[in-house]
């Protein structure tokens, strides 16, 4: 409570989450706008069912991009004709997937890329986003946050697990069937979640697996419009303690909070709380050791 109450007592500070545009340049960033407005406008007429079919085809898509570098190439060329490129999806995919799939896709290589790589990328955005629609539809948005950030930590717990996930030389299929046993043998998981692991595990082109489903879960709660604050305590914090907390991070940061935390018992007391870059550290070993430094000889 004493670190809630200092917390209360610090200045709100402005905080803007980057979703889905890590990295890319003013141009990619401004083609993803547009895809994701292309997503929304089809997506707003589809059942759930129809959300996941097109995260489904929009992965294959993917995996096909990720084994012909040529065709990804061409595919995102800034100087290609747009209806030529159109054309060969709708001969290459036109059997394949359905219209709302190729819809996206037409979308996807209508707008200016900066590089062949954040067309893939924007890609498997869209398919991830197709999931969380139909979370949130079906009222599970939070149940697969949550779900995200657990397996998140149990990655962090686990370095041999994270090795085999992101083992580039196994196939993508077996590291979702490792991925699956393991759900399995940790009593299952939510259907969504447990699909937009798998899409994640099996994209890996050479980030680490804990990594990329640190920035899934962060994209789950981003798309509910909150940010997060990954808070370490030494024990659990009582409800009323977790309320206090969210309501004063949502003051600081002027923008809804979700509150993921982890407990550790070494911190001995009070909380750490990371948001984005931004660290606030008021736990109990942190301050015993300034103590400790700053004692004489």
């Amino acid at each position: 409570d004493r670190f809630l109450d200092e917390l209360e007592a610090m200045s709100p500070a402005a905080f803007a989450p980057e979703v889905g545009a890590s990295g890319m340049r003013s141009s990619s960033r401004d083609a993803l706008n547009t895809l994701v407005e292309r997503f929304n406008a089809v997506a707003g007429s589809l059942s759930p069912d129809q959300l996941s079919t097109l995260a489904d085809e929009l992965t294959s898509v993917d995996k096909l991009l990720l084994g012909e570098p040529i065709l990804a190439r061409h595919l995102a060329e800034a100087t290609g004709e747009t209806a030529a490129k159109q054309q060969m999806l709708a001969r290459l995919l036109g059997t394949k997937v359905g219209p709302n799939t190729l819809e996206v896709l037409n979308t996807a290589v209508s707008v200016r890329w900066s590089r062949t790589g954040d067309l893939i990328d924007a890609i498997e955005h869209i398919a991830r986003l197709a999931l969380l629609v139909r979370a949130e539809r079906e009222n599970k948005a939070d149940e697969v946050a949550e779900q995200l950030f657990r397996f998140d930590r149990v990655l962090t717990t686990e370095p041999r697990l994270t090795a085999l996930l992101s083992d580039f030389s196994r196939p993508g299929e077996e590291r979702v069937s490792l991925l699956r046993n393991v759900l399995d043998r940790a009593g299952g998981a939510n259907p969504t979640a447990s699909a937009l692991l798998a899409q994640t595990v099996e994209l890996l082109r050479g980030e680490r697996a804990d990594d990329a489903v640190e920035d899934l879960a962060e994209l789950a709660v981003a798309h509910r419009g909150e940010i997060v604050a990954e808070v370490a305590a030494a024990a659990e914090l009582t409800d009323a303690q977790r309320r206090r907390l969210t309501a004063v991070l949502t003051r600081i940061y002027h923008h809804p909070v979700s509150v993921q935390l982890n407990v550790e018992p070494e911190l001995l007391g009070g909380l750490s709380v990371a948001v984005g870059d931004e660290v606030i550290d008021g736990t109990l070993s942190s301050r015993l050791t300034a103590a400790a430094i700053k004692l004489p000889d």
